[in-house]
């Protein structure tokens, strides 16, 4: 007989890590819209949190964009539907990997 050990199925799978999705948008207007709306729209317990964030070298708070931070933990929404979300307030969405 073979001494050989094997782990469960379940622990020789690799982590399913937590991943960020951020609502690029254009002004304030469309990321309070769009995060008020997406706890119905996509399962969410909580509405998101809507963060400015000034583009790299500009002062003037008419160039910045408005992120719309969507915690997924269990990776259950789908990139591409939250593109699409998006773009009907003219942005697009970027996933990152959650600390």
């Amino acid at each position: 007989m073979s001494s050989a050990r094997f782990l469960p199925r379940e622990a020789s799978l690799p982590a399913t890590r937590p991943v960020r999705h951020l609502l690029v948008l254009p002004d304030r207007e469309a990321a309070e819209e769009a995060a008020a709306e997406t706890p119905a729209r996509f399962g969410l317990g909580d509405e998101p949190e809507v963060v400015r964030e000034a583009l790299a070298g500009e002062d003037d708070a008419e160039d910045a964009q408005w992120l719309v931070v969507i915690e997924d933990p269990e990776r259950r929404l789908d990139p591409a539907e939250l593109d699409a979300f998006a773009a009907r307030y003219e942005g697009w969405v970027e996933t990152e990997e959650a600390g």
